[in-house]
């Protein structure tokens, strides 16, 4: 547990001091994106096309969800070889190689669950592309790669990616627990970040981060994720203990689980996320319900002004892990957006990105 700490209050350290030259360094992906999505759309013959590109000014953009159903996009399970490797090459440029293999191996539980489950519903090959408007320079266009336990949702406008999310990472199994996947984690330090963080808080701390009560079997923790996939995310009860009463080791597992949750992005994405997080440390409180042992139903949320990460850990036997990240005026870069748009008039243009904000 020591060395744990140690290294997340070294890498939280490292990565806070340096979030700002690091988010000036690292390039903005927006202009391989958008080559990339170009690429890709290129790559499909004019029926797959039409189901895989809709207009950006379209309600789906907005419409998200992280369970297993279908999808307007187009499904790898229906692309050509060709096909599949340029939106494979999409994805790959829209997350770190953190993300990607997050992500890769999150897909691939579905073969994990069809063999629990013996149920075809779990489908690796039912993951959508989605690309909303026309990836260009100018105006506003976005994309969205989405099935079960995988949702990220990308937003452009001239040329400048303005938002990340809503982002959502599942896993279940959390932890596979036979058969020649075993032991496979793929959430495993944001779950092993905030339980070494719960675990070294002292009574007094506790009373103010653990905002559960008792009850008979223990202490409760939702179902699942609080905010859900609403649209707009709703700002949780104002609970939880507040950054400043962290003594520093504590306060360094805190940064280094906002880092993991951020880390999926590419390096850009991520720094800027953290830069934002640490103008506002302030106002960042962690709060906990659920048991703190491992197997015990858990749920845990980071909240500040700007931001939620919500992290649930309670169904399966506390074997079936949701996250998200979500951004209060962000998401879908609704604020950028807005102000776009009151300040710059546009007229509606087909599939372009010059619509008006919704």
């Amino acid at each position: 547990m020591s060395m744990i700490r140690y290294a997340a209050r070294l890498l939280a350290i490292l990565a806070f001091a340096s979030a700002s030259v690091q988010a000036a360094d690292a390039p903005d992906p927006a202009p391989s994106m958008a080559k990339a999505a170009n690429d890709f759309l290129a790559a499909l013959p004019a029926a797959k096309r039409e189901q895989a590109n809709i207009p950006f000014h379209s309600e789906e953009r907005l419409n998200w969800h992280f369970v297993p159903k279908s999808r307007q996009g187009l499904p790898l399970k229906q692309m050509s070889a060709e096909e599949r490797q340029a939106a494979l090459a999409l994805l790959k440029s829209s997350l770190s190689a953190h993300g990607l293999r997050k992500v890769d191996t999150i897909r691939s539980l579905e073969e994990v669950l069809r063999a629990i489950e013996g149920s075809d519903r779990r489908d690796p090959e039912q993951y959508y592309f989605t690309v909303f408007g026309e990836p260009a320079g100018k105006g506003a266009w976005g994309w969205r790669y989405e099935g079960h336990h995988a949702s990220f949702n990308w937003t452009v406008l001239d040329g400048r990616l303005v938002a990340s999310s809503p982002q959502f990472l599942g896993s279940n199994p959390g932890d596979v627990m036979e058969g020649p996947r075993q032991g496979t984690r793929v959430l495993a330090a944001e779950e092993d970040l905030g339980r070494a963080l719960v675990k070294s808080l002292s009574a007094d701390q506790s009373q103010l981060a653990v905002i559960s009560s008792s009850a008979p079997l223990g202490i409760s923790a939702p179902l699942g994720i609080l905010s859900g996939n609403a649209r707009e995310a709703a700002m949780q009860e104002d609970k939880g203990i507040a950054y400043g009463k962290l003594t520093a080791e504590q306060q360094g597992l805190l940064l280094s689980l906002i880092q993991e949750h951020a880390s999926a992005q590419p390096a850009a994405v991520a720094q800027a996320r953290l830069a934002r997080a640490r103008a506002e440390l302030s106002n960042i409180k962690f709060a906990w319900m659920g048991g703190r042992e491992k197997g015990q139903g858990h749920y845990y949320r980071i909240q500040g002004s700007a931001f939620l990460i919500e992290y649930d850990n309670t169904q399966n036997n506390a074997n079936h892990i949701h996250s998200v990240w979500r951004e209060f005026k962000g998401d879908w870069g609704r604020d950028v957006l807005a102000e776009h748009y009151r300040t710059a008039p546009h007229h509606a243009s087909g599939r372009g990105g010059d619509q008006e904000a919704k």
